[in-house]
């Protein structure tokens, strides 16, 4: 996926910027509403990413400011673990680039590249239940929330476009 407006550019990492992938997972607010994991974990992650991006057509990307080339986050499309049939996206912005309209920008281009895939699937996200505004935003992008999923323990905003 390469992806690119005013604000954002969305393209493949290099191998080169782990460290920009494991020090947005650094920060406790931005972690607050996602599984723990490990920096192992996390760097089977970013490899994991990288290898997808041969196999196609789902991985994770980085997010880049389209004005600064500073790194933002990582946005991610992927077949939903919980129901095959369909399309998951996902996003993890950095905490100072929070409130600024990125999140709706990431989540509009993830949408257009699942839809250019014509894979005929209903594209689904998950938050944490209280997770606000992460829900304003897909919601903000056309998606609509159903029934809360139940994933283990763990209940979770269940939104489909």
């Amino acid at each position: 996926m390469h992806y690119k407006n005013d604000m954002i550019i969305i393209r493949e990492f290099v191998p080169q910027e782990f460290a920009l992938f494991l020090e947005l997972f650094d920060n406790e607010n931005v972690t607050r509403y996602l599984p723990y994991k490990t920096p192992d974990e996390y760097k089977e992650m970013f490899d994991k990413a990288l290898s997808d991006y041969k196999d196609g057509p789902f991985s994770r990307w980085g997010i880049f400011d389209a004005q600064t080339n500073d790194f933002v986050g990582m946005g991610l499309a992927r077949t939903f673990l919980d129901n095959p049939e369909q399309i998951e996206i996902g996003y993890t912005l950095g905490e100072n680039y929070w409130g600024k309209g990125l999140g709706t920008s990431v989540c509009k281009a993830l949408v257009e590249y699942c839809l250019s895939l014509h894979h005929q699937k209903d594209i689904v996200a998950v938050t944490d239940l209280d997770n606000i505004g992460s829900q304003k935003v897909l919601l903000k992008t056309g998606f609509g929330r159903t029934e809360n999923l139940v994933r283990g323990d763990r209940e979770l905003a269940y939104f489909i476009l």
